[in-house]
């Protein structure tokens, strides 16, 4: 999929319509809002624009990507890293513009799953420019998804 979203499908478009293929974006929702953010940070200059809505931000550290990395990528921790956002960014990758998350607070999976809090924090940490329209969502001392859904508050943050 990345090969095919990367030269593939960009290749595909250009010899087919009259574009500025210098003017690209990209966006996807959930695990493809989280594939949209990968992309973008593991390819610097290529995008204009990145948008995420709802993404999984750090899929090596939750219940979905534990699951279903190794059935990708095998168990080799280490090599999950340049497909989990949150992890390239903490290694120095980094979009040139403002990365744009979208996230409800009412979603079901975000307390155990999308994590905005933690792409948040990093983001931060970076100097990475981030707007996140979404609900803050801040931990203590998580050991488990058990734990997790018993330590998170949430609240809103207003743009």
């Amino acid at each position: 999929m990345y090969s095919y979203l990367v030269d593939e499908l960009p290749r595909a478009i250009a010899e087919r319509f009259q574009l500025d293929m210098g003017r690209q974006g990209i966006m996807g929702h959930s695990m493809g809002g989280h594939g949209a953010l990968v992309l973008a940070l593991r390819n610097p200059g290529r995008f204009r624009s990145v948008s995420a809505f709802a993404p999984i931000v750090a899929p090596a550290s939750v219940p979905w990507g534990q699951k279903a990395f190794p059935k990708y990528l095998g168990a080799d921790r280490a090599a999950w890293a340049k497909y989990d956002a949150t992890q390239l960014i903490a290694a120095g990758a980094r979009f040139d513009g403002t990365i744009l998350i979208d996230q409800g607070e009412a979603d079901g999976f975000l307390v155990n799953q999308l994590q905005p809090q933690r792409f948040e924090a990093v983001c931060e940490d970076a100097g990475q420019k981030l707007s996140c329209a979404c609900s803050r969502v801040t931990t203590t001392a998580i050991t488990s998804s058990r734990a997790l859904s018993k330590t998170i508050s949430v609240t809103t943050r207003k743009h």
